[in-house]
C-alpha cells in the first residue's frame, strides 16, 4: 500500500486520536483510511464545487465547519 505524509491542523489531529481512544477504530492508520474513503465516497455523492451556483453550490459549507477555514462538510 502506498504511503502519504499530510498535515492537518491540530483540531483534526485530537479528534483522529478521540475516536481512537474510544475504540471507534483499532488505531490512527485505519482511522485515516476510513476517514478519507468516507470523505471521498461522499465527495464523488455530491460532486465538486461548483462556482456559478448562487453560494458555491455543491451543498458545501462556504466558511468550513465550526469556523475553520480548512475543514469542510462532505
Amino acid at each position: 500500500m502506498p504511503k502519504v505524509e499530510i498535515n492537518i491542523p491540530e483540531h483534526l489531529e485530537m479528534q483522529i486520536t478521540q475516536m481512537v481512544e474510544r475504540g471507534e477504530f483499532v488505531n490512527r492508520e485505519e482511522a485515516i483510511e476510513d476517514l478519507i474513503s468516507t470523505g471521498i465516497k461522499a465527495y464523488k455523492t455530491s460532486g465538486p464545487i461548483d462556482d456559478d451556483e448562487p453560494g458555491g453550490g455543491g451543498g458545501y459549507e462556504d466558511d468550513g465547519m465550526m469556523g475553520h477555514e480548512d475543514e469542510y462538510v462532505f
